[in-house]
């Protein structure tokens, strides 16, 4: 019988993120706000939110219907 981990809201990633894609906006869920060394990811994330508790299980597809892409200029 195969076991399923039971996952604590703490345990799921806090933040909805769009970041520069090859292709325009593109959504990704984090559990951490950690720009990396030299702060090499900043000028990929176009826009970010820290979600509630009840919406850190919603998919990823939701997530972005809920939360719209942010404009970007392509200049």
């Amino acid at each position: 019988m195969a076991r399923t981990r039971t996952t604590d809201a703490e345990d799921l990633p806090r933040y909805f993120v769009w970041v520069r894609g090859l292709e325009g906006p593109e959504p990704q869920k984090w559990t951490a706000m950690d720009f990396g060394v030299g702060d090499w990811k900043r000028p990929l994330v176009l826009a970010y939110l820290e979600l509630p508790q009840d919406e850190r299980r919603l998919t990823l597809s939701a997530l972005a219907r809920r939360y719209p892409p942010p404009r970007v200029d392509l200049s």
